[in-house]
């Protein structure tokens, strides 16, 4: 299969970028073809500006948005690793899929309502927070983080969402526990993506 991964974190020593290196591992051990997008080591524009939708109802998407559509056309599998900041996706992350997931690529609509584009897709997130898992899942935020992304995005545009990690308590863990993390995110992925 081919994955795509969209990653977000600024800190090339967190453990967001930890996560990474073992999810394109444990893809990579099963056979699997994977490309990463940095957004922050591509410098990546989150703005949709007036200029990006004045060329896109023209026909003419500008090329950076061009060339992250070309990867999502060509994954089978896409896969968001960020971060949640203020109980949402990272700003750049948030602008990307502003930008990239746009109407008449992603989606579009006709006489019977919204039309998903990417179907036959699959999705997977992997986020990490401070707060404690059990806080979060005791005020709904866990369900909600999954409802915005897994239905509200995933889902929106066709993505079979496949699951869903996050890992609470982030900078107040010992090793054992980032340990722990990163062994539950390799076992995941090997279960949900067997060899190729």
């Amino acid at each position: 299969m081919k994955h795509l991964i969209v990653y977000a974190h600024s800190n090339v020593e967190s453990l967001n970028h930890s996560i990474l290196e073992t999810t394109v591992r444990a893809l990579e051990e099963q056979g699997h073809e994977v490309v990463v997008r940095d957004l922050y080591a591509l410098g990546f524009n989150p703005v949709f500006t007036p200029e990006d939708s004045a060329a896109m109802r023209a026909g003419q998407t500008p090329v950076d948005i061009q060339t992250e559509q070309e990867y999502i056309r060509n994954a089978d599998v896409i896969t968001f690793i960020h971060p949640v900041w203020w109980t949402g996706l990272p700003a750049i992350l948030k602008g990307y899929v502003d930008r990239v997931f746009a109407y008449g690529f992603a989606y579009a609509s006709d006489e019977n309502g919204i039309v998903q584009l990417l179907k036959g897709k699959q999705g997977l997130i992997i986020s990490t927070h401070g707060t404690p898992k059990e806080v979060y899942d005791s005020i709904g935020m866990t369900d909600g983080l999954k409802i915005t992304s897994d239905a509200g995005i995933f889902g929106f545009v066709g993505i079979e969402s496949v699951g869903h990690l996050l890992f609470g308590s982030i900078g107040y863990l010992d090793e054992a526990g980032y340990q722990g993390i990163l062994n539950e995110v390799d076992s995941t992925v090997k279960h949900l993506f067997p060899n190729a």
